[in-house]
This record gives C-alpha cells, structure tokens and sequence, in this order.
C-alpha cells in the first residue's frame, strides 16, 4: 500500500505542470505535454525514431487513456487525441505531392539558418542537388521541391515555404501539424 501510494504521488508530481509554451493551451510537466482543452486535461507524450512512432496520453478526469504504436514515421499523435478525446479532430490524409527539378543556383540561395523561436531554429544545408533540414535537435532530413519556393518533406508531413524580399531570402515557413510558423533567416 505504502508503494502504491508512493508511486502515485510521483506520477501526480510528473504530471503537474513546469513550464508553458507557445501554445496557449499546451503546458510541460517532467516530459509530459499537458493540453487544456475542451474543459478538460489531457496528459501525454510522444515519440518517434528510425521509421517508428508512439504515443501514450490519458484524460485524468475521465480516467480514459491510449497507447498508439507505428512502425511508420508518419504523426500519430491525432489518433491518441482522438481515442482519449473524441473533440480533438483526426488529420487529414497528406495529399500526393509531385516533385520537380529546381536550379542549383536557387537551392543555394536556401542554404542557411531560421530561427522560428528563440529556442529553436531550422538548418538548410544543401548535398548536390538536394537540400536537407535539421531542426534543433532533430535528425536530418531531405526535402523535395514542388515549385521554386515550396518544398516537402517525406519522412514527416510537413513542408517548408522559402520567403523573398526583393530577390532575397529571408525567411521561411514551416507547415505542419496545422500550423504555419515562420522563422527568421539568421545565417
């Protein structure tokens, strides 16, 4: 009994929110994402590595709670939302996206530094003819064109949009999850 109660103190501590982010419904706990929505708490967390996903979240008034595991590195984060909370809405299907050439000289001009937050930034670094990002501290990944401009990612679905002013670079926006979120060119 005494262990049961230890332990549940230590998960009621784990779950007590530390800091707030961004987002204005969305704080952190001990690496647990707290949303405050539709009335009511949702405690999860996720994660994904080499072509895997998972998540794990619960509502702790309602006692309802998921696990969602993927052997694919497509989100999977809406379907734990969703099970746990039938208000928070399942993601669209990505749609098709078709990839075309770009000159290198463009590529080029895309290489560089955004800062999206004072915390977190986004790396372009080109190999050849192909052009990769690396969030903070995120993996590399490639992205592909679609036009000049718009650009997507395979491993994810999310897509990156250069911005220009007066022929020059400076900035980008990184579409995913429902939110478009641009970031300053830094470097």
């Amino acid at each position: 009994m005494q262990r049961e109660l230890l332990t549940a103190a230590a998960l009621a501590d784990a779950q007590r929110v530390r800091h707030s982010t961004d987002l204005p419904d969305l704080d952190i706990g001990l690496a647990w994402h707290v949303f405050h929505r539709f009335g009511t708490d949702l405690v999860w967390h996720n994660g994904g590595t080499g072509g895997y996903r998972s998540w794990i979240g619960f509502a702790p008034k309602t006692g309802r709670g998921a696990v969602v595991l993927s052997n694919s590195a497509s989100e999977i984060d809406d379907i734990g939302l969703h099970t746990v909370e039938a208000k928070f809405a399942l993601a669209q299907a990505p749609r098709d996206r078709k990839e075309v050439a770009v000159a290198p000289a463009i590529l080029e001009a895309y290489v560089g530094e955004y800062r999206l937050t004072p915390s977190f930034s986004v790396t372009v670094t080109r190999d050849g003819g192909a052009l990769f990002v690396q969030a903070t501290g995120q993996p590399k990944f490639p992205i592909y064109a679609e036009s000049e401009a718009d650009f997507f990612l395979k491993a994810v679905d999310a897509q990156v949009t250069f911005v220009k002013d007066a022929g020059r670079v400076t900035g980008l926006v990184l579409h995913q999850n429902g939110q478009d979120v641009p970031g300053q060119r830094v470097k």
